[in-house]
């Protein structure tokens, strides 16, 4: 006579929630012993699971610290505020994302320049790419849209390129000192960087001197 199925247990964890488990463990394992103490054994050891668990969804340490990195920025996003202006919208926005991102470089800058670029092979720009990757636009497009349906700004005339640039401009400043930037330097960066490169591609000055260079 054939046994009764049995339930799994109750409290086990599956899919994505084991995943961010695993993941959530990896990102304390990375803050609290650092990168080149990190083990795949004492990530499984903190989450409680055996260590076949990770090698199932990671290669190897490297893998998984880059996975654990873009699970911290994806659960942990910046609020992008709604001041009423394009200009009072990047200063607020520069500035909550200098505050709330300046930890979370500082370890990523630290874990790179302490055994992942060597161990992986790839490049900073690589390695930021592959924590940033696709979505870092995500971060602008309600602000941009906001400006454009005030008609502060023409969408279509300016290149992605110069919307990402203040934000770009930030991670920068952010890898090579991991602290929140100075108000004087968030200024800066619309004021005499951004805005007025919006001004010459809204007016169609950009377009006219792109002509004459080439021409």
């Amino acid at each position: 006579m054939p046994l009764p199925a049995t339930e799994p247990p109750r409290g086990r964890r599956r899919g994505p929630e084991l995943e961010a488990a695993l993941l959530d463990a990896a990102w304390d394992e990375l803050t609290q012993a650092g990168f080149a103490k990190l083990t795949m054994e004492s990530v499984a050891a903190r989450a409680g699971t055996g260590i076949s668990v990770l090698y199932r969804r990671w290669a190897n340490k490297d893998e998984l610290v880059l996975a654990a990195l873009r699970h911290y920025r994806d659960t942990h996003p910046v609020d992008i505020p709604d001041t009423g202006s394009l200009r009072g919208d990047l200063l607020a926005a520069l500035s909550v994302m200098g505050e709330a991102r300046a930890g979370f470089f500082a370890l990523a800058s630290a874990t790179a320049f302490s055994g992942l670029l060597a161990s992986t092979g790839l490049t900073p720009a690589q390695v930021r790419d592959r924590i940033f990757g696709d979505r870092r636009p995500l971060l602008t497009q309600d602000l941009y849209q906001r400006a454009h349906d005030r008609g502060e700004i023409d969408l279509e005339r300016i290149p992605s390129a110069v919307l990402a640039m203040p934000f770009d401009l930030v991670r920068n400043d952010l890898l090579l000192d991991p602290e929140p930037l100075r108000p004087a330097r968030i200024r800066s960066i619309v004021d005499d960087l951004f805005l007025p490169l919006v001004h010459l591609h809204n007016s169609g000055g950009a377009g006219a001197a792109q002509a004459a260079w080439t021409s």
